[in-house]
């Protein structure tokens, strides 16, 4: 059986065709769509027209390739930048009209949950009590649990993208005073988690998305040519100072650094602040860089619940208001 997935986030469209039939999802075909939703869209502010067009156009080609690859209609989903927009319900109806794909949004908490439900499975029961941290464009996820689904998840509002807009965008490198006060507001938003996590002393801890992984590369794991198995591990310290050394250089400079893409540039420096900051708070002398996240999480816990669960998901997602971002952090129930 091959299932897809399609995954809207910030900078790009994702779809990911894996072979779900074992229980793991194995992925036969991988493309994405350079959308750059997150320059187009700023914090809590609608979705332009022009930016719906180019979305129809990229979940249309990838529902077209989806079908040439023998998955069926693919699972849908945008994260932090639509779901923040306040014209969340418009631009998902046209997705839905024009494609026939159902797109929906997921909250926070459930990206959380189903990023964690990948780290588990990728890192396997050996690795006991387990946190997670994840960097988006919106959005942090951070979660921990001792089973499949986490025991407590949260979503801030602590993304690369989104925070870059708030504190960097008109300067270039910027300020000492610039990048200290956006660290005094990740210490005050994460405060309460990261209390969680210490109180909690996890065995093992990880990091999904391409925030943590470019970070990783900068400061000396593989590359990723030599494959996912390979173990990639930062620590607290070389992130220390991958940041002065980001601080210090203008956007064009950093896109020359191992692992920072150009498209992630920019956001990249905001980025090291958070994962930083995240660590130190939350105490984590070093995490593990897992390949796994959001996506793998979603085919999971399709392959392992079945389709009702996205279909609740989806159901969800319609009666949810417009503009609904990343929620505070809640104590999610512990499921097994």
């Amino acid at each position: 059986m091959r299932t897809s997935v399609v995954d809207v986030g910030s900078k790009t469209v994702r779809l990911v065709v894996s072979d779900t039939e074992g229980g793991a999802p194995l992925p036969v075909h991988t493309a994405k769509w350079r959308l750059r939703l997150s320059e187009q869209v700023t914090p809590g502010g609608p979705v332009p027209e022009r930016a719906v067009e180019d979305l129809v156009d990229a979940v249309a080609a990838a529902d077209r390739a989806a079908a040439r690859w023998g998955a069926a209609g693919p699972l849908a989903f945008a994260t932090a930048v639509v779901r923040g927009a306040p014209n969340r319900q418009e631009v998902l109806r046209t997705v839905r009209e024009r494609t026939g794909v159902e797109l929906c949004t997921l909250p926070g908490e459930v990206e959380a949950e189903l990023t964690f439900l990948a780290a588990r499975r990728w890192m396997g029961w050996r690795c006991g009590p387990l946190a997670m941290l994840d960097i988006g464009g919106g959005s942090l996820e951070v979660a921990f649990g001792r089973g499949r689904l986490p025991d407590f998840a949260a979503s801030l509002p602590l993304g690369a993208a989104r925070l870059t807009h708030e504190y960097f965008e008109d300067e270039d490198p910027p300020s000492p005073d610039r990048v200290r006060a956006l660290r005094r507001r990740v210490r005050h938003q994460l405060r309460d988690a990261a209390a969680r996590i210490r109180w909690e002393g996890p065995r093992t801890a990880v990091a999904t998305s391409r925030t943590f992984q470019q970070l990783g590369r900068l400061c000396g794991a593989a590359p990723g040519r030599h494959g996912p198995f390979m173990e990639r591990v930062l620590s607290a310290a070389d992130l220390r100072g991958a940041v002065d050394r980001l601080a210090a250089l203008p956007a064009a400079e950093r896109a020359r650094l191992p692992g920072i893409s150009a498209p992630r540039a920019t956001q990249s420096l905001a980025g090291a602040v958070v994962a930083h900051t995240a660590m130190k708070l939350t105490g984590l002398a070093t995490v593990t860089i897992c390949p796994w996240a959001l996506r793998e999480g979603v085919l999971l816990r399709h392959v392992e619940d079945g389709p009702a669960w996205w279909a609740e998901v989806a159901r969800r997602s319609e009666k949810e208001p417009d503009g609904a971002g990343p929620v505070p952090l809640r104590i999610a129930a512990a499921r097994h």
